[in-house]
């Protein structure tokens, strides 16, 4: 007998109650019509909501929260409640003025084009008996309060991954104090660059309202169910506790040395020719020749949430389900501009030169304020050796197909499928980065030193780093609009958006560095997204 008939068969033998919260723990679909159909005959659809799928969907939370349930098995509980809550819809009459459990209107906020931890929050939010007015990304805040005030939000909240994006909230927040709203809007925040420590004490201190942290879209519930419940007066409803205010240590003084002149990088090692000066444009390259490149590590357990034996019981073939779905539907449209440049160096700059030999444009990176004093303009040539360098640029994508087949997955309810098909396609443009990264490594001729096999490529045991803008030795993401005037990425349908962002998401940018001694540090300033 297989799985899915055992499977089947216990399920029937359990009271309907029962099975119907089973279908939403163990996100079974099949039969789910059946059951619903056979309830209704005895209970009123809101009550089969309320008091039978939503106690599935808080069973999925706490394992969810003690580590026995992992995301995509989470999204696949809420697939199945979407289609029962769709199932049960036309069989609902709302009294008149009969309250929901509330309304949150979602956003990522001015500038930030990240929006898949808001749509998990969108996904266990709605699937937990709460209204998402789900916004999008790049969302100003007049449009956010705009949004509030059509929709009579209970709460906002507000999503972004970028550094900026944490300077934008602020800006919000304080907008809210203005327009004196904050008393009517509790705000939930969550992004990667934001701390608990930032939101729940610098902000809060700003913020004249309540105003919380969500590490991830379960904290996200938790806190809702808090917030509502303290807005309608529930006896003995509170909020957690926020995070106290430590004294700050006094920081230890550095002596300055004496001198800010360049860092003890070498500068006798030989300046590879490069195989031509300037760009080329290379498209449709075969997919068989980067997912080769595929960090396995960071899709399963980084983008998939993935751990222990299911990445071998269900990570590997799902993705190898997804591969086989992306070469027979063509969302691949992988595509490259790369280029070499002369260059020399002065100072924390690095200038790119015309064939004339004139500067055509400059970068200035940060340097580090102790210990080696390392800034990327070190690893080149100085204006004053007499020699010049070369830096090889590269902007890659998988194109825009991938992006929006993705967000037809999370617009027809398919979660699963959103979460690992929009993590693989980001893991594939760093797939495609590091391929092509090999190649110009290949072109400069100083690959005779590469790793053996996939591990260390991704541990950087060769020489020529590859930098991204937005990571802190070359954080400013404003040179991208410079290495985009360089390369002309829209030949590769690559834009530029006016908050420096690349799209579609699934592309990345490089420097590529041929200094023998490069390598990746902290030149002291935290660096934005990719």
């Amino acid at each position: 007998k297989s799985l899915k008939e055992g499977k089947a068969e216990e399920l029937a033998a359990l009271p309907l109650d029962e099975r119907l919260k089973r279908r939403i723990i163990d996100g079974e679909k099949n039969g789910l019509d059946d059951d619903l159909a056979e309830a209704l005959t005895t209970r009123k659809a809101l009550d089969i909501v309320n008091d039978t799928l939503l106690d599935g969907m808080k069973v999925v939370g706490e394992l969810f929260g003690s580590g026995q349930m992992q995301l995509p098995f989470v999204l696949q509980s809420a697939e199945v409640m979407k289609a029962a809550v769709a199932y049960l819809e036309p069989h609902m009459e709302r009294a008149e003025g009969e309250e929901g459990k509330g309304t949150i209107v979602l956003a990522t906020v001015r500038g930030d084009v990240h929006d898949i931890g808001k749509n998990l929050v969108d996904i266990i939010l709605s699937n937990n008996g709460y209204n998402v007015v789900n916004l999008g990304i790049k969302q100003p805040v007049s449009a956010i309060l705009d949004a509030a005030a059509e929709h009579k939000a209970d709460v906002i909240g507000m999503s972004g991954l970028l550094v900026k994006s944490t300077v934008i909230m602020k800006e919000n927040l304080e907008e809210l104090n203005q327009r004196k709203l904050a008393a009517d809007y509790p705000v939930i925040l969550g992004g990667a660059a934001l701390t608990r420590a930032y939101v729940e004490q610098d902000l809060h201190e700003l913020y004249e309202g309540e105003v919380r942290y969500a590490r991830d879209a379960f904290e996200g519930l938790r806190l809702m169910d808090a917030l509502i419940a303290v807005k309608r007066g529930v006896p003995g409803a509170t909020l957690p506790p926020l995070k106290q205010r430590r004294v700050p240590l006094r920081e230890p003084k550095f002596e300055e040395p004496a001198g800010v002149g360049r860092s003890d990088v070498a500068v006798g090692n030989p300046v590879p020719a490069p195989p031509f000066w300037g760009t080329r444009v290379v498209k449709g390259i075969p997919h068989k020749e980067y997912t080769s490149w595929l960090d396995e590590a960071a899709l399963f357990k980084g983008q998939w949430g993935l751990k222990g034996d299911t990445i071998e019981a269900e990570g590997r073939p799902r993705l190898r389900m997804w591969l086989d779905r992306l070469r027979t539907e063509n969302l691949l449209e992988a595509a490259v501009v790369h280029g070499y440049f002369p260059c020399v160096s002065k100072g924390d700059d690095l200038i790119i030169l015309d064939e004339n030999g004139h500067e055509r444009t400059r970068f200035t990176f940060p340097r580090q304020p102790r210990g080696r004093r390392l800034c990327l303009a070190d690893f080149f040539r100085a204006e004053d050796s007499g020699e010049t360098d070369v830096v090889g640029l590269q902007i890659v994508t998988v194109g825009s197909k991938i992006g929006e087949a993705t967000a037809e997955l999370f617009a027809s309810g398919s979660y699963r499928d959103y979460l690992e098909l929009h993590g693989l396609s980001v893991q594939l443009a760093e797939a495609l980065a590091e391929y092509w990264h090999a190649r110009v490594r290949a072109g400069l001729g100083i690959a005779d030193r590469e790793p053996e096999g996939l591990d260390g490529m991704l541990r950087t045991e060769y020489q020529g780093c590859r930098y991204s803008l937005g990571y802190p030795a070359c954080p400013d993401l404003e040179d991208r609009a410079k290495i985009a005037d360089l390369l002309r990425p829209e030949r590769i349908g690559v834009h530029l958006s006016e908050e420096f962002q690349l799209h579609p998401e699934q592309s990345t940018d490089a420097i590529v560095v041929h200094h023998p001694e490069a390598s990746y540090f902290n030149a002291g300033r935290a660096g934005g997204g990719r």
